[in-house]
């Protein structure tokens, strides 16, 4: 009797089976790398102070996408922000594009990030007022995180992992 699993498209034995399962829960419970970086006191002091982060993506063809501000909320350990989903960073992230991130500026601190939607309404709800505390536009009801616009998909809100690493060539560098 055959123990094959059918797995993609492929058949793959009952072992291989097993070993991707345990992977999977590993990855789970385990603390991986990107969860269990420690940033420097330097990188934390600018996401606690500046207002804005500069982040850029990786388009198909491998070049670094042009940088933007954007408005973002930091919580002692994750980033999130929000966009809209027709954006080019939403369809770069989905397609599992790095972020590329600098703290204030250009020229600021760089950070590498893997931004995973947030659906959570309780805190998409969350980053709406951490943004009307930051933001004064916010305050007053404007562009800020609302869990209905998430829920209806007009807006994305992402959390993202952060790691060091070094900033990409920009295009022609």
């Amino acid at each position: 009797m055959s123990r094959e699993v059918f797995r993609g498209g492929a058949m793959i034995d009952r072992r291989a089976a097993l070993k991707i399962v345990a992977g999977g829960i590993m990855t789970m419970v385990w603390p991986s790398a990107s969860r269990a970086v420690k940033l420097s006191a330097a990188v934390e002091a600018a996401l606690r102070t500046s207002d804005l982060i500069c982040v850029a993506t990786r388009r198909d063809n491998g070049e670094r996408s042009a940088v933007r501000p954007i408005w973002f909320y930091y919580d002692g350990e994750k980033l999130f922000f929000t966009t809209s989903p027709g954006s080019w960073k939403a369809k770069r992230i989905a397609r599992g594009s790095p972020l590329y991130i600098w703290i204030g500026s250009e020229s600021g601190p760089f950070l590498l990030g893997k931004a995973e939607p947030v659906t959570d309404a309780a805190l998409v709800d969350r980053m709406g007022e951490a943004y009307a505390k930051k933001y004064w536009i916010a305050w007053l009801g404007f562009f800020k995180p609302r869990s209905d616009r998430v829920t209806a998909g007009k807006t994305k809100a992402y959390l993202v992992t952060l790691s060091e690493g070094e900033p990409p060539a920009a295009v022609g560098e």
